[in-house]
């Protein structure tokens, strides 16, 4: 989607309202997805479609195939999910429980999407970045390394679990492989795996064993690269393109397309949101 044509999406935003979804909890999320949309075209395409604002730094004719359309949803779809984020008295958002090992996990029937990264990659912050619709869910933000040490369970409403897994590297909990690889393998409402990457120092001997983790359970995961506000725009462009060839020639269950975010100025926290619901089907008509 260019830059010049999110115009039209916006003046058809504008004259939308409530009908985008149902009741007070959709108006809510509409109102603070029109604060958005009130941005330059050239801020909204950076907050909204970071990859698409990168692969303009790119020189025409020689710009790489970044798979930019394969989740290419409209302004309309993505200010529809923002009402799933969005907590209210018929749409509670909350934590719901803590485990050790599969068995001691909530059977849950709703589909379920969960998070896991190297520890210090920034995945607790990005969990909160997703919540910010949701200020009362408690999302503990650590500066030391492996905080999370337990499989974390968070009730979106009735629409889907968000599951916050612990970071693996330093300080990852010892019986970390048992409790993950057991989740990964078993869990049966388990959607897709969001495997975080941090960009400014690209994939990692971790991340490369987590990677081949999910590659021989068959696991359909996706690659978030985190921190993309703490790089020059050259180191960053230069890292996009390692971990995009990475994606395209050595993976075969990683979602195509690269999902850049910072949990600090919110870049990219909208179109992931669009991309959960979308996965967990529920932008379905």
């Amino acid at each position: 989607m260019a830059a010049h044509r999110l115009r039209p999406c916006v003046g058809r935003l504008f004259g939308m309202g409530p009908e985008l979804g149902s009741g007070r909890r959709a108006y809510s999320a509409f109102q603070a997805f029109t604060e958005v949309l009130r941005l330059p075209s050239k801020q909204l395409t950076k907050l909204v479609f970071p990859l698409q604002e990168l692969h303009g730094h790119f020189v025409p004719g020689s710009r790489p195939d970044l798979h930019l359309n394969i989740f290419h949803p409209s302004l309309e779809d993505i200010a529809r999910a923002e009402s799933f984020f969005t907590a209210s008295a018929r749409n509670r958002i909350e934590y719901l429980t803590s485990a050790v090992r599969l068995d001691h996990a909530p059977d849950l029937r709703r589909p379920e999407v969960c998070f896991i990264g190297r520890s210090n990659v920034g995945k607790s912050s990005l969990i909160k970045a997703l919540f910010s619709l949701a200020p009362e869910v408690e999302v503990r933000v650590s500066k030391k390394p492996g905080h999370t040490k337990k499989i974390n369970f968070y009730k979106v409403g009735k629409h889907f679990t968000l599951v916050d897994m612990p970071g693996y590297g330093y300080r990852a909990p010892e019986d970390f492989v048992d409790m993950v690889e057991t989740y990964l393998k078993e869990r049966k409402n388990l959607m897709r795996t969001f495997l975080l990457v941090d960009s400014v120092v690209g994939i990692q001997k971790a991340d490369s064993i987590a990677i081949e983790m999910c590659e021989e359970f068959a696991l359909p995961y996706v690659m978030v690269l985190t921190k993309i506000d703490k790089s020059s725009k050259g180191h960053l462009l230069k890292q996009v393109l390692q971990i995009q060839k990475f994606v395209d020639t050595k993976t075969q269950g990683c979602f195509p397309q690269l999902f850049p975010v910072s949990a600090m100025t919110c870049s990219g926290i909208h179109l992931l949101r669009c991309f959960i619901a979308d996965i967990t089907g529920n932008l379905d008509y």
